[in-house]
């Protein structure tokens, strides 16, 4: 489902969304029909994905409820 290698398990269980990260800190985010989070910066974690886009996707997927394994 996601594009977060070793992570994607562990996002998908979190955030509920797919995404797919780039080598250099961007990671791209899809809420299926409603809309997409793109957010770009260094530094990565331990499996190559962006801390920061990381969390900033978590946060605002959280808030406006997009995770798609939860009800609504």
């Amino acid at each position: 489902m996601e594009g977060l290698y070793d992570s994607s398990g562990d996002w998908a269980y979190s955030v509920g969304l797919p995404a797919k990260r780039g080598v250099g800190g961007g990671i791209m985010a899809v809420a299926p029909g409603k809309l997409g989070i793109a957010a770009f910066s260094p530094p990565l974690d331990g499996f190559g994905n962006s801390v920061r886009a990381q969390k900033m996707i978590t946060d605002i997927a959280s808030e406006l409820n997009l995770n798609l394994y939860e009800p609504s």
